[in-house]
């Protein structure tokens, strides 16, 4: 219980720390909750299933408050601690690292996805995934840039409808199942026109928080108008609950009708890829391309979860991490040079690369690795996502393969704009050491994870052949 109990603590202790010393209470506070999770993988053994807590029997209203965790839960949740502690470090010597309200969300917010990661109860999960929304609201409202609150509000409004729909399937799959725990409500039989429409629950649900084309209506403006920090917990972290729930609630639960939503997710994946890219090639306020490349991105991921093959999750396992800490990057690049100068508008810039020699060479390495070159995690992930594509359909494999054209095309263009050609500017100051180490964390772990991916097959695999065969045994 303490990997959910630890975060809210120091949530809780962030309103009573002083404002000189938080930034170190945050960022050792962070550095506490990682260090914790990776001491509990020696000892575990990747075969089983670690349970947290599990009532004797069911509560009033089939309420188990079941919590557990196997390999790939715990990749998320090493995922989220390892984000956190480099959003922490990327403010550590900005004002926002002073402010104990700030400190206090984001130490909620990990609370929160933590507790989504665990949940083995359709409602526990429910209950995390909509007090998640609490603590970004906040953080968006109370330190975002926008002139107007109509963009928040809009993410507020897609974020809860979706969780609305979501609760509606829940509470239909609890109607057959004799509580709400996972491993009961997996094993309900609906009939295909029920199954359909619980199936949708969830889609719309999951792909509101991704966002899936055509659901991102709420996401370019909110992550132009977020906080460094914000936009970094949304695109690196928040997003994920909802790949984490495709593929622990939608695809196992909806088995009636596996084939017809693969086809839909397939799809609107595929368009999203194109249709991302496509609008970040014309993007010039650089907060706004990284959100159409993210959405870009963000489709190779859905379409490998569709295809439900123990590689394509592998790949798809490799590419969430490769997206959260490219995230981390690419936003405290954005945020960087909004910072110095005062605009998002890439033409504005111009010949940073000569001013600050040190800045432009990580701009390039988080660039290079963003369109996923050899060696990099971008590149194993990708690879196998396409590999099992054109397994599947030749004409998608090929749609599939567009990401890494039209990627290098829209980050190199804005890579070109702002680093090289003549000086707009005459003076930039370079990298501060915490803006320095995050972007030399993010570059090798990238780097690692391109070179050793069996660190993350060893650990995710048997969950994930155990979902699919959860899957295929509530087909027959």
């Amino acid at each position: 219980m303490e990997l959910i109990l630890i975060p809210l603590l120091l949530g809780i202790l962030s309103y009573l720390i002083p404002k000189n010393i938080l930034p170190w209470f945050a960022l050792l506070g962070s550095a506490l909750v990682l260090i914790h999770q990776i001491t509990l993988l020696p000892n575990f053994d990747l075969q089983s299933t670690i349970v947290l807590w599990k009532a004797h029997e069911a509560m009033p209203l089939g309420l188990t408050f079941e919590m557990k965790w196997d390999g790939f839960s715990m990749l998320m949740l090493l995922m989220t601690s390892s984000i956190s502690f480099l959003i922490f470090l990327s403010n550590f010597n900005r004002n926002l690292a002073k402010s104990n309200n700030f400190t206090a969300l984001a130490f909620f917010m990990q609370f929160g996805m933590n507790g989504v990661f665990l949940a083995a109860d359709g409602m526990l999960f429910y209950i995390f995934w909509e007090f998640t929304l609490i603590p970004i609201f906040l953080i968006l409202y109370l330190y975002g840039t926008g002139s107007s609150r109509v963009p928040l509000f809009t993410f507020f409004i897609y974020t809860f409808a979706g969780s609305l729909a979501m609760l509606a399937s829940f509470m239909a799959l609890g109607v057959f199942a004799s509580d709400f725990s996972h491993q009961s409500l997996i094993q309900v039989q609906l009939d295909p026109t029920l199954s359909f429409w619980v199936m949708m629950g969830f889609f719309i649900a999951f792909a509101v928080k991704i966002p899936l084309f055509p659901f991102h209506y709420w996401q370019p403006q909110t992550y132009s108008d977020a906080p460094m920090a914000g936009t970094m917990l949304l695109s690196a972290l928040m997003l994920k609950m909802a790949l984490f729930g495709i593929v622990k609630w939608m695809l196992p639960t909806c088995s009636e009708v596996l084939y017809q939503s693969k086809w839909l997710l397939l799809i609107l994946s595929l368009i999203g890829i194109i249709y991302g890219a496509l609008v970040a090639m014309r993007q010039y306020d650089i907060k706004k391309l990284y959100a159409f490349a993210s959405l870009s991105h963000l489709g190779i991921i859905t379409a490998a979860l569709a295809l439900l093959t123990e590689a394509a999750l592998f790949g798809a396992s490799i590419q969430i991490l490769n997206h959260s800490l490219l995230s981390v990057g690419m936003f405290l690049i954005a945020d960087i040079l909004e910072n110095r100068l005062k605009t998002k508008d890439i033409r504005q810039i111009g010949g940073i690369a000569k001013l600050a020699p040190s800045f432009g060479f990580w701009c390039a390495i988080i660039t290079l690795a963003s369109v996923s070159v050899p060696f990099t995690a971008g590149f194993i992930g990708e690879f196998i996502i396409l590999l099992e594509l054109f397994h599947h359909n030749n004409i998608m494999g090929i749609l599939g393969l567009s990401t890494i054209v039209l990627g290098a095309v829209f980050m190199l263009r804005a890579f070109q704009l702002s680093m090289f050609g003549f000086p707009i500017i005459s003076s930039f100051q370079d990298l501060t050491w915490n803006e320095l180490a995050v972007l030399l964390l993010v570059s090798v772990a990238v780097l690692l994870l391109g070179l050793f991916p069996d660190t993350v097959s060893q650990l995710v695999m048997p969950a994930l052949q155990d979902i699919i065969s959860s899957i295929q045994d509530s087909k027959q």
